[in-house]
């Protein structure tokens, strides 16, 4: 079981964890060193003061510590997009589908969204099936440019807001 919680300046040594090894190969490839995770920290508390308010960041605790991050932002009055980043040590344990239940639920409900995009590098197929057991579905590709690379193809997720039947 997994729960989100605001992020704390004390998150910044468990960032550093998350943010290395194999759970960055697929974004910028760089460990977050503290001052960075530090400053992550304050823009996520100052974000969360803005209104209206436009990014939510959550940490993502199981086994009473923080294995990763999960955030949501406005992209429109009625779209969003979500994105995570797990401890790689953590992977395989239904948690980051778990967290991203939560985001959607939260989304829907509370933020009044109708529509979440969610993306991943071609190389992470398991961040797709995590969005595919959340009740996303692909709907096709972006091509993201990289660091002194080709433009990759990103694999595109998109989750409508369920609609209630029409009654009969």
């Amino acid at each position: 079981m997994v729960t989100l919680r605001t992020l704390t300046p004390n998150d910044a040594p468990a960032l550093t964890r998350i943010y290395s090894g194999t759970s960055i190969q697929h974004t910028t490839g760089k460990p977050l060193t503290l001052d960075q995770a530090h400053e992550k920290i304050r823009t996520a508390l100052a974000r969360a003061t803005e209104t209206p308010r436009a990014q939510w960041s959550w940490g993502i605790v199981a086994t009473d510590e923080m294995i990763g991050l999960i955030a949501l932002r406005r992209r429109t009055p009625s779209m969003g997009t979500l994105s995570y980043i797990l401890r790689e040590d953590t992977w395989g344990n239904g948690y980051a589908t778990e967290a991203v239940k939560h985001v959607v639920a939260f989304a829907f409900t509370t933020v009044s969204l109708e529509r979440l995009e969610a993306m991943h590098h071609p190389d992470n197929p398991a961040s797709g099936r995590v969005l595919a057991k959340a009740g996303f579905t692909r709907t096709g590709t972006s091509d993201r440019c990289v660091e002194d690379g080709p433009a990759v193809p990103y694999q595109v997720y998109a989750l409508p807001l369920p609609r209630a039947p029409l009654p009969r």
